[in-house]
């Protein structure tokens, strides 16, 4: 059998040592650490709220991709020919002409004697769009695919692109987005010719947030029933004065011709923006441009 070693007093020391000097040193850190631990939190805090940061700034910066995208049409009406068009705008479409427009947003006026000016008649606000932003190449690239031939690309031109708001009382008496005659060509258009209409018209619907605020064709009708949206509620109906009135709902949109094949306007397109009753009302104008001359 192997003699059983016994321990020196040297090592005896050390371990007596140890033994007392290990709770030391455990109370010792564990206070320290105590006393670290808010600076710890905040600083984990603050590093998890700048990676935080960082991916929302990323997000709300990333570039706007134009998407392939699908949409739904009915014809309400031939003479004159008016169409409905069901999610015309996607809703990454939407919020991207809300932020290229929102900064611009001045007082609506009318084109009339030979200049832009107020007018009752018309109470909105507008705000003209960059032609140069990728949404709104997106959303007139897509206008122009849906007016198939009525453009001849190498003199006509679709337009530059227009936001319109209501609020509470707001409102655009009855009209007419065609011109009695044409007008000259101004200094920056894109169209070849001396002068020019609007040959059609495309009001899209950007925010809904609203009651009232219908859009009125007092001399369009149809024997179709309305159909009704998601929620059960109909997208137009019979005025009471005659004609349809068409509800405001995002994404949606009405398409129209405004000038006859001989180059004259279709008084049958008189239509109205009625009183916004409460909310906001959002929607952006597309005039394609026909040229003469």
């Amino acid at each position: 059998m192997a003699p059983v070693s016994r321990p020196t007093g040297i090592t005896t020391l050390v371990v007596t040592l140890i033994a007392i000097t290990v709770p030391l040193l455990y109370w010792f850190a564990s206070s320290y650490l105590i006393t670290l631990s808010p600076h710890i939190v905040s600083l984990s805090s603050a590093v998890s709220k700048i990676f935080s940061n960082d991916i929302e700034d990323s997000s709300s910066t990333s570039p706007f991709i134009c998407l392939p995208h699908t949409y739904t049409t009915e014809i309400i009406s031939l003479e004159p020919l008016l169409i409905y068009i069901d999610s015309f705008l996607a809703p990454t479409e939407i919020t991207a002409l809300l932020e290229a427009g929102e900064p611009e947003f001045t007082p609506s006026q009318v084109y009339k004697r030979g200049r832009d000016q107020g007018t009752s008649d018309r109470t909105s606000s507008s705000a003209g769009l960059p032609r140069d932003n990728p949404a709104v190449q997106c959303v007139l690239a897509r206008a122009g695919a849906f007016l198939g031939t009525m453009l001849d690309p190498s003199r006509d031109d679709i337009g530059p692109p227009q936001l319109v708001r209501y609020t509470a009382g707001q409102r655009f008496n009855r009209h007419h987005d065609w011109y009695k005659s044409p007008q000259p060509v101004r200094r920056g258009m894109l169209g070849r010719g001396k002068s020019w209409n609007r040959v059609a018209s495309f009001f899209a619907i950007l925010q809904d947030q609203c009651t009232g605020g219908e859009t009125w064709f007092p001399f369009v009708n149809t024997t179709a029933p309305s159909k009704a949206d998601k929620y059960g509620r109909q997208l137009w109906r019979k005025h009471e004065e005659g004609g349809l009135a068409f509800r405001p709902v995002s994404g949606n949109a009405l398409f129209w011709v405004n000038l006859f094949a001989n180059g004259t306007g279709d008084e049958r397109t008189n239509h109205a923006g009625l009183p916004l009753e409460d909310g906001l009302k959002t929607a952006t104008n597309i005039w394609p441009r026909k040229f003469y001359g």
